[in-house]
């Protein structure tokens, strides 16, 4: 019954990803905490589940338009796996609200890059790569190693917080690999999907699945996604930002002053 009365806020977080196109799900977690009533464990793996689904769903156009960098986002998932398991490992071994107070910190951090972006705008840099090739872009070995490290980053995110990254992903295909904004968005989505499954298959057997709770929620995120899509054509996006910026703030805040109250 407290996961159906959580659903209300799925759609919430479905109704953030459709609009603003990601960093909706950073709001999933402490949703299903201080809402559904589950543990910080069972939040961060039930987040991705809603993850991974969003972004399968959210590639799914991008692909048709050609805005998927198939090898490049490939690539860069790959390299991110090792940071995902890694961090799936110490989601299982930390405690509960020094993961949450963690959790806040990301939620602020989230926040203040989004507020970044709805103050500047996108930044679009021209590619010059081709749509599945890496090989043929300028890649010195100083971005090599960036790339590697903005992909393990990105993996030990995704499965210590269960949460997407888009917020990294996005600015590290437009700034190390020349990707022009559109192709960043939707490789991401790729990127999102391999770190967000492959920090999945280690909970699959472990018992913090509770589907009672991840499908009701997981629904209604998806009807918000819907709604959410709508929203984004009838509304200016940098208002929206900066309403989703001030949520994130609030919640950030919250969960750090619950936490770090807990801990004390």
């Amino acid at each position: 019954m407290r996961a159906l009365l959580a659903s209300p806020l799925g759609f919430l977080v479905g109704v953030s990803l459709g609009a603003l196109g990601g960093g909706g799900s950073i709001l999933a977690v402490p949703a299903l905490v201080y809402a559904a009533g589950q543990s910080p464990k069972q939040a961060t793996t039930t987040s991705l589940v809603l993850v991974t689904i969003s972004a399968l769903i959210g590639l799914l156009p991008h692909w048709r338009a050609r805005r998927v960098r198939l090898l490049s986002g490939t690539l860069f998932g790959l390299v991110g796996i090792a940071g995902s398991l890694v961090g799936s490992h110490f989601n299982a071994v930390v405690n509960p609200d020094v993961l949450l107070l963690g959790f806040a910190v990301l939620t602020l951090i989230a926040a203040a890059a989004m507020w970044r972006r709805a103050r500047t705008g996108p930044r679009s840099v021209s590619a010059a790569a081709s749509p599945t090739a890496i090989a043929t872009m300028p890649l010195d070995a100083a971005a090599a190693v960036r790339v590697v490290l903005a992909g393990v980053g990105v993996g030990l995110l995704t499965g210590f917080f269960g949460v997407g990254g888009g917020f990294v992903i996005v600015p590290a295909l437009v700034l190390i690999l020349r990707f022009d904004m559109p192709a960043a968005v939707g490789t991401s989505l790729l990127v999102i999907a391999i770190n967000s499954m492959a920090a999945l298959s280690t909970r699959l057997g472990n018992g913090t699945i509770v589907w009672s709770t991840v499908i009701p929620f997981t629904v209604a995120s998806l009807l918000g996604v819907v709604v959410g899509a709508r929203l984004a054509h009838t509304r200016d996006p940098v208002q929206l930002q900066r309403w989703f910026v001030a949520v994130l703030v609030a919640v950030g805040i919250y969960t750090a002053i619950r936490s770090a109250l807990a801990l004390i």
